[in-house]
């Protein structure tokens, strides 16, 4: 009887798909350089909550790994580390390989936007002598999850003489903070019996900012003109300056870890910088890559890419032409030999809410990082559908470099879905499948991840990059 049940044993571990969890499978060593991995990952939370602030941090750090600017013409030769930064809202960092151009890159591509408050156009107003700021909120939220929140305001104001100015108040201990406002549950019945959506309008997303009166002024308004002295003698602005401004209200939460184990972390925009700090990290360290390593980080992922940021946008296939150009090829032909790993997060199985999910096609926590062959809407919409060759390419590659990943699906075929930026990429005729860290709470001022899991995108990063 022991030999049949260890046959089936040895059959089932054959035949069989186990996903177990990671700590099942790593050593103190691997955990150890996770932690310390995750440290970095925190800290760069912390300091990078806008686009902005990520192009930034990822360009110090780029030129503290050697990389110099990109200038159109520039001759380039294995080793090489290039970055080109667009318009501070997007950035690309390359390390020329070895093998010729015309057999490809290997691109890693993630986007460093999430959903926010923007301020609009002309924000500033008063209204029973309380200050508050008017916002139009950007990409896919719940809206009653940021009214009672502390935020902070994040962003740049372009004077009329175009003196740029940047704003980041809110974060550090000294910072005030601002608030949207609800409604106390005594008086709000006939709120609490609308649906979800409708609780809160995108109208009613107004940040209090101030309720003091300009000292000299009891005409109607002084608030307001109190809260534009305070700020143009902080700026030196005025109103009409909010017009050529792009503000962006965020939580004011930092990055901490979760759990009496500390083994996840809770922050403000997971998606998709757990993605982009992993490839951003991977591409910084690599060295004398066989294939030309192309990473970039995107902006205007949460508002379907466009724009000139965004990657429905030509600025990633001219930086390929360039490089191919000074390297003897072309574009065309460099695309069409590359292969993508599209960088984005993928919805975590969750307990609290297991109906929306299908079990055997869903990402879970501390299972790895997630390879996704198709993502889209209910029939596929907006996906590019990995090819079965090149998702078993990609396994074949996660194997054999001990890299742990699982797969899964965004939620039940009819509940919804989402997509990536993979669809744009793989239009330039290039191989691309979506790879990256299950996250709870997704969309969420606050969001958790795995510290493995992240620590699992930046291997797998890392060994495509070495392939």
């Amino acid at each position: 009887m022991a030999g049949k049940k260890d046959a089936v044993k040895a059959l089932k571990e054959k035949l069989l798909m186990d996903r177990k969890n990671v700590y099942h499978l790593v050593s103190d060593k691997d955990i150890k350089a996770c932690n310390k991995f995750c440290e970095g990952y925190k800290n760069f939370m912390n300091k990078a909550k806008i686009e902005r602030e990520a192009v930034i941090y990822s360009i110090e750090l780029l030129k503290k790994k050697g990389f110099v600017e990109y200038k159109t013409g520039m001759a380039l030769k294995a080793g090489d580390k290039i970055y080109s930064n667009n318009r501070g809202k997007s950035v690309i960092a390359a390390v020329i390989g070895t093998a010729p151009i015309r057999d490809g890159v290997r691109l890693c591509a993630a986007h460093i936007d999430s959903p926010r408050l923007d301020l609009k156009q002309n924000p500033l107003y008063e209204d029973t002598e309380l200050a508050l700021f008017k916002t139009h909120y950007y990409g896919g939220i719940k809206k009653y999850q940021w009214t009672t929140i502390p935020l902070a305001l994040h962003g740049v104001m372009i004077k009329a003489d175009g003196t740029s100015i940047p704003v980041n108040i809110g974060e550090d201990d000294d910072d005030p903070v601002f608030c949207v406002t609800d409604l106390l549950p005594h008086l709000a019945s006939a709120q609490m019996q609308k649906p979800l959506s409708k609780g809160i309008t995108g109208e009613q997303l107004n940040i209090l900012i101030g309720s003091r009166p300009f000292k000299d002024d009891e005409e109607s308004g002084s608030v307001k003109l109190n809260i534009i002295n305070i700020l143009h003698e902080k700026y030196g602005i005025t109103e009409a300056d909010f017009i050529s401004s792009e503000l962006e209200a965020v939580p004011a939460f930092r990055a901490k870890d979760i759990g009496f184990d500390r083994s996840m972390i809770g922050a403000y925009g997971h998606d998709d910088k757990v993605c982009a700090y992993p490839a951003l990290i991977a591409t910084a360290e690599c060295k004398k890559p066989k294939h030309t390593v192309v990473t970039i980080l995107t902006d205007k992922e949460e508002t379907g890419s466009d724009g000139n940021t965004g990657l429905r946008s030509s600025y990633l296939e001219y930086f390929v032409a360039d490089i191919a150009e000074a390297l003897g090829s072309d574009a065309r032909t460099v695309l069409s030999a590359s292969e993508c790993l599209s960088a984005d997060v993928n919805a975590a199985y969750d307990p609290t809410f297991p109906e929306v999910n299908e079990r055997n096609n869903s990402a879970y926590i501390n299972r790895g990082v997630v390879i996704t062959k198709y993502t889209g809407a209910r029939g596929k919409a907006g996906t590019s559908d990995a090819s079965a060759e090149f998702t078993g390419r990609i396994r074949r590659l996660m194997d054999s470099k001990k890299v742990i990943w699982q797969t899964g699906e965004l939620g039940k075929v009819d509940e919804g879905g989402g997509g990536t930026v993979a669809a744009y990429i793989a239009n330039l005729n290039v191989d691309t499948i979506d790879l990256g860290v299950p996250v709870l709470s997704m969309h969420a001022p606050y969001e958790i991840v795995s510290k493995m899991d992240t620590y699992m995108a930046f291997r797998a990063f890392e060994v495509f990059m070495a392939d």
